[in-house]
């Protein structure tokens, strides 16, 4: 089965030889990280699988269910649910203008590529040879305090000029903050969510997201009309750590996502940095519970 079964998004913006197929594979049931770590030995691109017989298939212990829908794919049937929702998601990007960048295009980073659990596609806005560039990652507490969201700003703002791209969450809090420090300096910014790329959350900033777009890049791993959902957010962090060669923690309680992405980050071989604050503030713990973390010649700061 080709591409030219379905709309060709290399029309609308998306890039790659053959995006249907890595759209395909990300829409697979069943299809989850363990089972292409395991195919991946065996088939280096992952779009082979789509090509064998079913026979193949049932050997290689995919689920029949992931059988199913890459028959149909083979077949060219447009009424099975997977296809046909590839075709949707090519249709409403062409229509959005929405990139749709594979992990086998040049323009997917490489650092991304090479992390735990990487996603198999990028739907992007803005310019996506941001991608390429050398970023930090800037995260901290919703609920930050003044002084948070000042040295969010400042931060991001010198960091800028210093021609590291700043990365972020786009969440309320510290993430806004940091985007929007960016901007102010004349720099872009990439802001990476956990919804569809038509879907702005919070939708407070959605002036804000429109400055992203159209000044640097809004980031994906989830197609058009996806809402946002609790479960994505973890998702997205390691997203946000896989593009950038270090995370700077602004503010973070004990428990909270900031945390989440600096374990992240530290997994994947990131540096991490971590601003202190009051001992009297419940947002600074986090920051100085890396910072005690730190061990003699380790990459935490």
């Amino acid at each position: 089965m080709t591409d030219q079964a379905f709309p060709d998004t290399r029309a609308s913006g998306a890039y790659g030889c053959n995006t249907a197929e890595w759209l395909l594979l990300s829409c697979l049931p069943k299809f989850g990280r363990r089972l292409r770590r395991d195919l991946s030995t065996a088939y280096p691109n992952l779009t082979d699988v789509l090509a064998l017989n079913p026979a193949t298939l049932k050997a290689l212990g995919l689920p029949t269910e992931t059988t199913a829908a890459i028959q149909a794919w083979q077949g060219g049937d447009r009424q099975h649910p997977v296809t046909a929702k590839v075709a949707t998601i090519q249709q409403d990007c062409e229509r959005l203008g929405i990139a749709v960048i594979a992990s086998s295009d040049p323009l997917f980073p490489d650092p991304l590529r090479h992390i735990h659990d990487a996603p198999l596609v990028l739907y992007t806005q803005g310019d996506p040879s941001l991608l390429s560039q050398d970023q930090i990652g800037v995260v901290g507490s919703r609920h930050a305090t003044r002084a948070g969201l000042d040295h969010a700003r400042t931060f991001a703002a010198e960091l800028s000029r210093r021609n590291l791209l700043i990365t972020s969450g786009l969440a309320l809090g510290v993430d806004g903050a940091a985007h929007a420090g960016a901007l102010d300096a004349g720099a872009p910014t990439v802001a990476v969510i956990g919804c569809g790329l038509d879907r702005v959350y919070p939708s407070q900033h959605r002036r804000l997201a429109a400055r992203v777009i159209a000044q640097g890049l809004m980031v994906s791993e989830y197609p058009p009309g996806t809402p946002a959902r609790a479960g994505h957010f973890p998702q997205r962090n390691r997203i946000i750590s896989g593009l950038s060669r270090g995370i700077l923690v602004v503010e973070a309680g004990l428990k909270s996502g900031s945390l989440i992405t600096a374990r992240l980050a530290l997994e994947q071989g990131r540096e991490v940095f971590a601003i202190p604050g009051s001992v009297h503030s419940p947002v600074a713990r986090g920051c100085h519970h890396l910072i005690k973390q730190r061990p003699a010649g380790g990459n935490r700061r």
